[in-house]
């Protein structure tokens, strides 16, 4: 998004940050506020005061749930503009009013900020200039009160991946290496709702969950369609999102009902030594890219190499992990260009994993919380290949 007199911007003039969003899908306006709100509304921090400009559905309770913002009427401010001729004052018209009153001529909004509004700002004089990366760096080192609401979503997908796993070992295996449950076939579509609906009564919302079984497996975001089957890989990827706090919760296991073959065994093996290796490396000041290299290359030493073979990625060939808080995949990344390194107080999964369509895929997932000594892995949940 470029910005109109960019030269002012190197003067180092005082940051005024300005966000319009929603706060149930913008992370970076669910961390300003604190408080979930359906519809988009004004978020300005100006000379280190913050202010919110809400509708009168959303005013009173701004008031209540987020007592560090001083809260504005978006509707006086829509009345002084029809007062002075505006027909129908919206967000372009209402932002520069809510500047000029406090002297401002210049904000810092996010890289997704919409476009066209920008445009509109600079229109009536305001500057405009996008932060790069981060918009609150805050947010990648997490504070206690924030590892703890991710522990709780963590906590919840551990629910999840027990109930889903209850399932599999309650199934039946038929002739054909068919899964049943209570003489129903067992379907990625069935266990999947089995662990969304647990997550759903521990206070949490899962999206997406991942149940995907054999060759699916090898495709690391294929969500899973169709029977499950007996002796072969069975990928569980949970990630549900807290209702309460809006922090995520992330936990992959890989689990064979029945017998898994010994090259699974030791696909799943390697796997666990992996990341074993990764929690070994993540230490403050270590580069990012260097958790990830460190497990590629075991991989290699082990025989599991990455590359394109008949047409398709087999190997590893996604990063070791990513930062987790109010959104699923945020800053920093563990990959093979990450940059950065890692700090205290950052919360990485780290979650290596190797697919080849002859075995299936095998990936595990804990979460990491970066300490001065070592990391702390905030995941509980046991790892067991065979149920």
């Amino acid at each position: 998004m470029p910005a109109t007199g960019s030269s002012v911007f190197d003067m180092q003039l005082p940051e005024h940050l300005l966000i319009v969003a929603d706060s149930e899908h913008d992370a970076n306006m669910l961390h300003a506020v604190g408080m979930f709100v359906p519809d988009p509304f004004i978020f300005l921090r100006a000379r280190g005061r913050n202010y919110i400009v809400m509708s009168d559905l959303e005013i009173d309770r701004a008031r209540k749930q987020a007592p560090h913002c001083c809260v504005l009427s978006l509707s006086r401010y829509q009345q002084k503009l029809r007062r002075a001729g505006v027909a129908r004052p919206g967000f372009a018209q209402v932002i520069p009013l809510l500047l000029r009153e406090r002297r401002i001529r210049h904000v810092v909004v996010p890289q997704e900020f919409p476009y066209g509004l920008a445009s509109d700002l600079q229109r009536s004089g305001i500057r405009v200039k996008a932060r790069p990366g981060n918009f609150f760096p805050e947010r990648e080192r997490k504070s206690a009160a924030e590892v703890k609401k991710i522990s709780a979503a963590l906590l919840m997908a551990e629910i999840g991946m027990a109930e889903g796993i209850q399932m599999l070992q309650r199934a039946k295996i038929a002739p054909g290496r068919r899964l049943l449950n209570h003489n129903v076939l067992v379907t990625s579509e069935k266990l999947r709702a089995v662990i969304d609906t647990a997550i759903l009564q521990a206070g949490g919302l899962a999206s997406h969950t991942i149940v995907a079984g054999g060759r699916q497996g090898c495709d690391p975001h294929e969500g899973g369609h169709g029977p499950l089957r007996a002796n072969e890989p069975i990928i569980l990827d949970i990630f549900p999102r807290s209702q309460k706090t809006g922090y995520f919760g992330d936990i992959t296991r890989t689990v064979v009902r029945g017998r898994a073959s010994e090259a699974v065994r030791k696909l799943y093996d390697t796997v666990l030594q992996g990341q074993g290796l990764a929690f070994e490396k993540m230490r403050p000041g270590v580069p990012t890219a260097d958790v990830h290299r460190a497990v590629q290359d075991f991989f290699v030493r082990e025989g599991y190499r990455t590359g394109r073979r008949n047409g398709r990625m087999q190997g590893f060939f996604h990063g070791t992990g990513h930062g987790l808080g109010l959104e699923i995949h945020e800053a920093p990344r563990t990959g093979p260009n990450s940059p950065g390194e890692l700090q205290t107080g950052q919360v990485v999964t780290v979650e290596p994993g190797l697919y080849y369509p002859e075995l299936g895929g095998v990936r595990l997932e804990d979460v990491a919380l970066v300490t001065k000594i070592r990391p702390r892995n905030l995941t509980q949940f046991e790892k067991v290949l065979e149920v």
